[in-house]
């Protein structure tokens, strides 16, 4: 897999200084967490479910997941369960057919004119422990196009048994099963239980360290304790109690010190149908000083205005990936998450070797202060993106790249 593979060579060259690198399930945690992207939610109902996540690959989808929680009515969850079952042979089947499953790294970048289309990381969101260990052991074989589970409403208590349920199905199966917790309760959202719920969902996690890929936030529920509902032309941080949620969440355990996790960005719940949307007008960035003011009605038209800015405010408030629900959801995200010349110069001027000992040094874009102690966890988080998502060559925008990611 890798980010932008779903486009051509040629077409990646043109894009990138540096282009994004090739992963795998097996990749280090490290980079996984990072690679996520645009997380998208299917429910698990879907009769076409297999080629519907191939499809989405083909899209530039890296990581899905399939929803037996709140997505379905209760009264569908064991024939959920028994389509997932079904879809996974299905995926198995067709991945050994391919050869993906001996494909390495190296291996999947592709000749000219070849795109990449690997199966994405798929993920199970679950109601119950109990599901962890019996859907593994009825996957069989199949378990191996399974990277991991996503644990909803997430405490210490709770978030305990479905932990040891991972670690029991990850022995029985023999292979790595990564979580998402989902921190989504009330007890979190209240302000007389918050710092509790957090030092325990900070115990908890800590103790499976290994096996946490990232904590993702579920702001349809923080909303839903308060009879709330953000309209299309507000983000998260314009619902003020949600917002406090989020820098507590990021407070304490999304810290750079080396303790934090990966924390992604909120659900954007407003969509069109038609995923093409943007025609014509892309051609700048709605980020550039001037920007042609028929894009900016076309990304207002289209509720994407109010996306783009939740996006460039998550990665301001330490969030990085995001939870859709919809695949023209999928190129914004990931466009928006390539790191730009800019922001790959200053980072690697600041971590220069001879930067060591600190200092201030002008970017070498002569428009602002790069201060290499207090701006060295930011450097180091931003070529950790850069590995995966790319560096964009120093006149590709974001609109470019949009509209790359818009291709298929």
């Amino acid at each position: 897999m890798r980010h932008f593979g779903h486009i051509s060579p040629t077409a990646r060259e043109g894009l990138f200084f540096r282009e994004p690198r090739t992963f795998t399930a097996d990749s280090p945690a490290r980079m996984l967490s990072v690679a996520l992207g645009a997380t998208l939610y299917s429910p698990a109902t879907r009769p076409s479910l297999a080629d519907d996540v191939l499809k989405q690959a083909g899209r530039g989808v890296v990581s899905m997941v399939l929803c037996l929680e709140d997505s379905i009515d209760d009264a569908e969850v064991t024939d959920a369960e028994a389509n997932l079952i079904r879809q996974f042979a299905a995926l198995a089947a067709r991945d050994a057919a391919s050869g993906n499953a001996a494909r390495s790294p190296e291996d999947a970048t592709g000749t000219a004119g070849a795109v990449d289309a690997d199966v994405p990381l798929l993920f199970i969101r679950v109601r119950e422990p109990a599901q962890i260990t019996d859907l593994v052991r009825r996957l069989g074989d199949s378990v191996r196009m399974l990277s991991g589970f996503v644990l909803p409403k997430f405490t210490e208590d709770r978030g305990r048994q479905f932990l040891e349920a991972l670690a029991e199905a990850e022995t029985a199966c023999g292979r790595r099963l990564f979580a998402m917790p989902v921190l989504e309760s009330p007890e979190l959202l209240h302000l007389e239980t918050r710092g509790e719920i957090l030092q325990g969902i900070a115990r908890s996690v800590e103790k499976h360290r290994d096996r946490v890929l990232a904590l993702r936030l579920g702001v349809t529920d923080f909303c839903s304790a308060y009879g709330l509902r953000r309209a299309p032309d507000m983000t998260a941080y314009d619902v003020h109690i949600v917002a406090s949620v989020i820098a507590d969440v990021v407070n304490v355990l999304g810290r750079a010190d080396g303790t934090g996790f990966t924390i992604t960005g909120p659900v954007w719940e407003y969509f069109r149908r038609q995923e093409r949307m943007f025609k014509p007008q892309l051609r700048r960035s709605p980020f550039l000083e001037g920007r042609a003011e028929e894009l900016r009605t076309a990304l207002i038209e289209h509720d994407l205005d109010g996306l783009l800015r939740e996006i460039e405010l998550d990665r301001a408030n330490g969030l990085l990936g995001k939870t859709c629900i919809h695949p023209s959801h999928v190129a914004p995200v990931h466009a928006l998450s390539v790191v730009s010349h800019e922001e790959f110069t200053d980072a690697q001027d600041i971590l220069s070797p001879e930067r060591g000992g600190g200092g201030v040094l002008r970017s070498a874009y002569t428009n602002k202060m790069n201060e290499v102690k207090p701006h060295r966890a930011w450097a180091e988080r931003t070529l950790q993106r850069a590995e995966v998502f790319g560096v964009a060559k120093e006149d590709v925008g974001f609109v470019d790249l949009l509209a790359a990611g818009l291709t298929n």
